[in-house]
């Protein structure tokens, strides 16, 4: 039955080749996430290993271990792709690690992370594999590209919704952000929804090459389907929207990175310096808002408050910079966005980062870690840990409402959407990227940043330490940035907006539905099983 129904050729050919269609596959699309002027290719790039998942997982012969050892493989692969911005991290000296220790850290992040995020995800293999071999499914080979699609859009919402532990950093709709027509349809249904398409178009353009009877078929439903998702994007996308007021923003970029400014002498004179000089250029451009990078100032804010009041004043412009408050408690502190306005008053609202770095601001399970692994807690920015926001808080302005996300908060959707709720009319993001240098995973966090825009319908600021600093219009565009390594600002006339998208309203419904789907499909081969069970019983006795 296993052969008959496939291409005897193909699948031999299949089976002889299947490591290197599977891992080749998970490299190619690993490839194009961080390269995302590839983004083209990531429609088929997944075709290799997707042959091999169709074929192989549904065979009765391959035992569920193996399958998960082909996950764990081929989601190893991906990850580590994904993560191997850690290595430009190298040496972390300015932690004070030795070359020995900043090695184990580097090696940790790349190599450990991809590992540990596979790990998780190699579930997948052997759940589907169960799935496609029941009675019901294995009729129905049509389905099973689109339960695997299903499959790993409950992943990127799981690792983004898994406490500390979980981090959305390798979404497969990042490999899109050069081709932001591609990305509209994220306003109906969020990010979640690009990545059940492209896994499923790769997965029947796969299903093509096995059952050539149905290629036909395949072939039609993934040109439909990418082709709907084109034209709605190109209808969407020129559709004029009305904005409640325009205003001209600036992102500011001093090119002061983390390990030049954190505990250096007259740090806090020079970061001072440096964005008050551009500051009063965009303002003399007729900036209104300036937005500085998380952490420009290394410094409590009641340290340097009124060298921001009076540039604020002197500028007549409103200052949002990232910058330290204390906590209630008085032990730690806030990781903040504060706003000086141009009265020289300090707005009452301040913006808490709600998603810190693990082992970068704060040591998660430390007991244990000092017990086994001392030598992380010594990447901590402070020698304590920051407390953590709990409200989404939007800063009223005169000219509208700014919702403030900083750096880790961008990647998760919900942040941006609760902010949305409350009333943001235009999303903030300051950030510190300089940990990340000159690699591709500055242009991965900057390509979230567009995500954000996209599913919530609003203009997003963006001001890193070293880049990459932007202004996104609310269709993902980026209207201007400043790369890696430049000193400067971005201006740009940005429009205020109150309008909804679908997704705002509905949030990850798509997921939930993905998520039934799946289970469904999953648990039906359980209920055949115990059914068969019973049976048995009944016919011994």
């Amino acid at each position: 039955m296993f052969k008959t129904q496939k291409e005897p050729f193909m699948l031999d050919l299949i089976i002889k080749l299947r490591w290197p269609l599977l891992l080749i596959g998970a490299a190619l699309m690993g490839l194009v996430v961080i390269f995302p002027t590839l983004g083209f290719l990531q429609w088929s790039v997944l075709i290799p290993a997707m042959a091999v998942i169709l074929s192989r997982l549904t065979d009765p012969k391959v035992k569920f271990r193996h399958m998960y050892g082909m996950g764990f493989c081929f989601f190893a692969v991906y990850f580590t792709i994904a993560w191997h911005w850690f290595l430009w991290m190298y040496p972390l000296d300015y932690a004070g690690l030795s070359n020995a220790a900043s090695a184990a850290v580097v090696a940790l992040g790349s190599l450990g992370m991809g590992a540990f995020q596979a790990a998780s995800a190699a579930f997948i293999f052997p759940l589907f594999g169960l799935a496609c071999r029941s009675k019901y499914l294995s009729r129905l080979p049509l389905l099973h590209p689109l339960l695997f699609a299903a499959m790993w859009t409950v992943l990127e919402w799981f690792q983004a919704h898994s406490g500390w532990s979980g981090v959305p950093w390798g979404r497969l709709p990042l490999g899109q952000a050069e081709t932001v027509l591609m990305l509209q349809s994220a306003s109906l249904f969020g990010s979640y929804f690009i990545t059940f398409l492209l896994v499923a178009i790769n997965g029947l353009l796969a299903y093509g090459f096995i059952y050539t009877h149905r290629r036909t078929v395949a072939a039609a439903i993934s040109v439909a389907m990418i082709l709907s998702n084109f034209f709605f994007g190109v209808i969407y996308a020129a559709i004029p929207v009305k904005a409640d007021s325009t205003v001209k923003v600036a992102s500011i970029q001093g090119n002061l990175a983390s390990g030049e400014e954190w505990g250096a002498l007259g740090s806090v004179g020079r970061a001072l310096d440096t964005y008050g000089e551009l500051t009063r250029q965009a303002a003399a451009e007729g900036a209104e808002i300036v937005l500085w990078p998380e952490t420009a100032i290394v410094s409590d804010l009641k340290y340097v408050k009124d060298d921001l009041t009076e540039l604020a004043v002197e500028c007549q412009v409103t200052i949002l910079t990232g910058i330290f408050t204390d906590s209630p408690n008085g032990e730690s502190d806030y990781n903040s966005v504060v706003a000086i306005l141009p009265d020289g008053t300090v707005s009452e609202s301040e913006y808490h980062k709600r998603n810190l770095v693990p082992f970068g601001e704060f040591v998660p399970l430390r007991d244990l870690i000092m017990t086994v692994a001392p030598f992380l807690t010594e990447i901590n920015t402070l020698d304590s840990d920051f407390s953590f926001g709990t409200e989404a808080t939007v800063i009223p302005l005169e000219q509208g409402n700014v919702g403030p996300l900083i750096c880790f908060d961008s990647i998760y959707e919900d942040n941006a959407r609760e902010s949305v709720q409350n009333g943001a009319q235009l999303l903030a993001i300051p950030t510190n990227d300089s940990w990340f240098k000159d690699s591709r995973g500055v242009w991965m966090h900057s390509a979230q940043a567009q995500l954000r825009a996209i599913e919530t319908g609003r203009y997003v600021m963006r001001a890193a330490n070293t880049g990459v600093s932007s202004i996104i219009n609310h269709k993902g565009e980026v209207l201007d940035f400043l790369g890696t390594f430049e000193t400067g600002y971005v201006i740009q006339e940005v429009e205020m907006l109150s309008g909804t998208t679908l997704y705002s309203v509905i949030g990850n419904l798509f997921v939930y539905l993905c998520m039934a789907f799946a289970a469904g499909c999953v648990l039906f081969p359980l209920g055949e099983c115990a059914a068969d069970g019973i049976k048995a019983s009944k016919k011994a006795k």
